[in-house]
């Protein structure tokens, strides 16, 4: 498709929008003004117009917009009868086309025969035997050794493909889907629309804001053009449902529906077992050959409770078109199309409203109206919005992206019912498998699951034995989920993931899975700082105001940067009281910022080192975004992110679409509670004592188990990263900014695999203060070809050369994750050495040490940023940062070593010593002071004291 054609359907997308909008708009006015019966066939009129404006776009155009228009057509219960009636037609499939025109143009004319069913179509003619070349393309021989005979007339055409029947050589019976060409740039293109309509709308309709659903769609809809991935769902799903072969074991949760068999699959090609059948808006064929639709519905529904419940895989895309009713007695539902297939979440305990039948849709919308209301208004008083808040207020966006798929599944099951016109009791049917779940899985430690440690593989003896310490501790009660990874001299050796992702969400830790770290992100944020430093964006001596002129308010002229990254800015408190204010003020990053910068200090900088608990992060967050000009995030994906190739697994305010790898805060109230029997401490704030702590430990998991705070940018508390990104991390610093090798690629998925990679947008302009810095930084650069191989890199650190490798771009959003992937890829071949830091004595700045040593306090525990590390007995080793509840992550320079733990049951930090403790022993090499403490059965007398900073 040229780009003629693409802005032709750009074109067409909004003019037809614009349309529909404009006659909503001014059929509201004039409404207004008519009589009740006039009014009601007003509307109706403007249904079905806009209706069948709807639906010759969607056929003009194809693409997404089909998959869209079969999703409406099930919505009985909530759209006008005449969309209904309308898109229905879209289910089956779109009009047919010959052998020969799937490389050209989607083109269509007028339709209209009885039911308003698609009509054939003309085409221009074009080559015979494209389809044929495709196929022997990609399967690799030619037709007639592949098959005995190929149905040249397509079954069906849907959106993305088009199915043939066709024998195999053996005789078996199959069908053949091969994809449309050009049908990825029309998708892409699709959504890229769709994407804008739903902004427009929530710009003048902000009460309509959809952009979490959308978000859900853009991330899922190109996996179905990678027919291989379809293929390996079907047989997932195939398999799970016992299809193939029944499980005795447990009758009740038995499903009895029918998936083809997967026979050959390519990017492009599906071939299928063939399966006839009776669709299911095929009332009269249905009813001939006496189908009792409400047992094949309530199947329907029991297959996705079983998907959802218990396999915690299921098929998101459960349109009337995916299901056919096999012909042959008894009649059993055949599951069809499994592209679209998202992991469950912890849903278990969603709640569901009965069905209704398309007669009683009015009255299903005056009710989801009103709850809508009653909702918004709970919303309103809890959040403290005024009306204009409110309004603007969008309640999607509480939800995870994966709960907007699983509600469509639910939507298009209650549609499905409608169509059907029959009721089903979907608590009923579903409830015995969410119970399941909730009594057994949930509940099922290491001694009673079997898989309760991941499936990976063991990196080394130390990991082995290790696995056995936490099925100990799982056995214990210690540990909910956890990751654990380390790296010894540049390698992993360590990297395990076991036990479950929350309380109430039974699905299996994995070690891509993300974990709210808390302060563990202080060690992040300090590294992006650190990174602009070493940029020539900023000093460590400057003051603060030059680089952010709003914070030189209020007796904070005389603060540095190295006082904040040192915790002796005197701010210690600050922002402190909005737990008692707002705790959801906390989300708001522009407003924290324009807080921070009013407030007055209680302390001379320099003067006293407290721990900046909760302020360090907005400090940081404030002289980053100043600096640099650019979005805190995007500081991260530049200097951290995307050098490591760790996409996807560290987050400061987790994007749209990761939502279901997300772990889930439990509280250990028992060993939390230890806590209170404690005195205060010297080191920490007055806000910030063993009683607070106490009460934050305990309700924190509910305020940041909240997918609104998630999204949020707190860089001192709301970090969202895996184990082995954060101990790659920590690798790197440990060798100074050398990126170690290739994260193990026995790893799955592989670390960096995750296509998904945010965008922010700059809208910062920099400051006056950042040109002085060009000259450095455009000097710095000219040492940018000083690679060598992996061992000549670590000679030229070891030596103290200079190199720099990763550095500000300046134009341009965020790079997408392929072209991350691949300059990754080129460095693997070429084994080329690509630092993150060019400064020789990068470590001494993060420890605060040697030539930094007079910008830290003196005898602190901090270095600039970071917590020292170091034995009982000795000097400092290394350097990292804990959080609260027990995640952590720190490295230990002289033995070339960097472990990170997370976990999910927060406590006082047992858990982790022990592990760091094990470790540590293991390798002979000195357990940090912090860890010490935990180690052996009976632990010292300030085990109490809680792992956090």
């Amino acid at each position: 498709m040229g780009w003629g054609n693409i802005y032709k359907r750009r074109l067409k997308v909004f003019a037809v929008a614009l349309i529909i909008y404009i006659d909503y708009k001014a059929l509201q006015q004039r409404a207004k003004w008519a009589n009740v019966a006039k009014k009601t066939a007003l509307w109706e009129k403007a249904h079905e117009r806009n209706a069948r404006r709807l639906l010759n776009c969607i056929v003009e155009l194809e693409g997404l917009w089909v998959k869209l228009g079969q999703y409406l057509s099930t919505r009985a219960d909530v759209l006008p009868q005449a969309y209904i009636i309308l898109l229905r037609q879209l289910q089956d499939s779109l009009p047919p086309r010959s052998l020969e025109e799937v490389i050209l143009s989607f083109i269509f004319t007028f339709f209209a025969i009885k039911r308003l069913l698609l009509a054939s179509v003309c085409f221009p003619s074009c080559r015979q035997a494209d389809v044929c070349r495709t196929i022997e393309k990609e399967l690799g021989n030619p037709m007639d050794q592949l098959f005995s005979n190929f149905v040249r007339q397509p079954l069906a055409t849907a959106s993305i493909a088009q199915v043939h029947r066709a024998t195999l050589m053996d005789g078996q019976e199959v069908v053949v889907k091969v994809q449309h060409e050009g049908v990825k740039k029309v998708i892409l293109e699709d959504l890229k629309n769709a994407k804008s309509i739903i902004d427009w709308i929530a710009w003048a309709e902000p009460q309509y804001d959809f952009n979490a659903m959308i978000d859900e769609w853009c991330k899922e809809a190109p996996k179905e053009l990678d027919f291989r991935i379809e293929a390996e769902n079907t047989k997932t799903v195939s398999k799970n449902l016992g299809c193939k072969n029944k499980d005795e074991r447990n009758p009740a949760h038995r499903v009895d529906v029918l998936i083809p068999e997967v026979i050959q699959a390519t990017e492009t090609v599906l071939v299928l077992e063939y399966m006839d059948g009776i669709r299911l808006n095929d009332t009269e064929t249905l009813e001939s050959f006496g189908v009792d639709k409400q047992k094949i519905v309530e199947e329907i529904t029991r297959a996705y409770a079983h998907q959802i419940y218990i396999d915690g895989f299921f098929n998101g895309d459960p349109h009337p078109g995916n299901f056919l009713v096999s012909k042959e007695s008894p009649h059993r539902p055949i599951l069809l199309d499994f592209g679209l297939t998202k992991r469950a979440m912890g849903i278990v305990t969603v709640f569901f409203r009965n069905s209704a039948p398309a007669a009683e849709a009015h009255q299903t919308v005056k009710s989801l109206t009103d709850q809508r209301d009653k909702n918004m208004k709970a919303v309103q008083e809890k959040m403290k919005l005024n009306q204009k808040e409110a309004k603007r207020f969008n309640p999607v966006d509480a939800f995870p992206g994966d709960i907007v798929i699983f509600s469509r599944v639910l939507n298009l099951l209650r549609g499905l019912s409608s169509t059907m016109n029959i009721r089903i009791v979907y608590l009923d049917i579903m409830r015995p498998f969410a119970e399941s779940v909730l009594q057994g899985d949930i509940s099922k430690g290491p001694a009673a699951n079997p898989q309760w440690i991941y499936d990976s593989p063991v990196h080394s003896d130390v990991e082995a034995k290790l696995r056995q310490l936490l099925i100990k501790l799982g056995n214990d009660n210690k540990i909910l989920g956890i990751q654990v990874c380390a790296y010894k001299d540049g390698e992993v050796i360590i990297d395990t993931a076991a036990g479950v992702l929350g309380r109430y969400d039974p699905r299996p830790v994995q070690n891509d899975s993300l974990f709210p770290v808390f302060s563990v992100s202080k060690g992040i944020t300090a590294g992006m700082l650190h990174w602009l430093v070493d940029n020539g964006k900023l000093k460590l001596d400057e003051n603060v105001a030059n680089i952010w002129p709003e914070f030189g308010s209020s007796r904070k002229d005389q603060i540095k940067v190295h006082h904040v990254l040192n915790h002796t800015s005197g701010l210690h408190n600050a922002l402190a009281d909005l737990r008692d204010e707002n705790a959801m003020l906390m989300i708001n990053w522009d407003e924290c910022l324009k807080r921070i910068a009013l407030t007055e200090p209680e302390t001379a900088p320099g003067q006293e080192q407290l721990y900046h608990y909760l302020s360090f992060g907005w400090l940081c967050g404030g002289i980053i975004e100043h600096a640099s000009g650019k979005k805190f995030q995007e500081i991260l994906e530049e200097a951290i992110v995307r050098p490591l190739n760790i996409e996807g697994e560290m987050y400061i305010g987790i994007p749209p679409g990761v939502e279901s790898r997300l772990a889930n805060l439990t509280p250990d109230t028992e060993d939390l509670n230890k806590l209170a029997t404690i005195g205060n401490r010297a080191d920490f704030p007055s806000s910030f004592q063993p009683d607070t702590i106490v009460q934050l430990a305990n309700t924190l998991p509910m305020l940041f188990n909240m997918l609104n705070t998630r999204r949020a940018i707190i860089p001192a508390a709301n970090g969202h990263c895996s184990a082995r990104a954060l101990a790659r991390y920590y690798a790197a610093l440990a060798d100074g900014g050398i990126i170690p090798p290739p994260h193990s690629s026995s790893s799955k998925p592989p670390l960096g695999s995750h296509p998904h990679i945010p965008k922010f947008s700059s809208e910062k302009s920099p400051t006056k203060h950042k040109l002085r810095g060009v000259k450095d930084f455009a000097s710095a650069l000219k040492n940018r070809n000083f690679q060598k191989n992996y061992k000549q890199g670590r000679d030229l650190e070891r030596a103290g050369g200079d190199s720099c490798c990763s550095r500000l771009v300046d134009e341009g959003n965020s790079s997408h994750s392929s072209e991350s992937s691949s300059s990754d890829g080129d460095r693997q071949k070429t084994n080329e050495v690509v630092r993150i830091f060019g400064n020789p004595n990068i470590r001494d700045s993060f420890m605060g040490v040697g030539e930094y040593e007079h910008l830290t306090f003196a005898n602190g525990k901090f270095g600039l940023g970071f917590k020292r590390v170091s034995p009982r007995e000795g000097s400092i080793i290394g350097f990292g940062h804990s959080g609260m509840g027990g995640s952590t992550g720190f490295c230990d320079i002289n033995n070339r070593f960097a472990i990170a733990v997370t976990l999910n049951k927060m406590s006082v930090g047992g858990t982790t010593g022990k592990i760091v403790n094990f470790v540590c022993s293991e390798l002979n090499i000195p357990v940090p002071e912090e860890y010490a403490r935990f180690a052996g059965p009976e632990v010292d007398s300030n085990f109490v004291r809680p792992l956090i900073n």
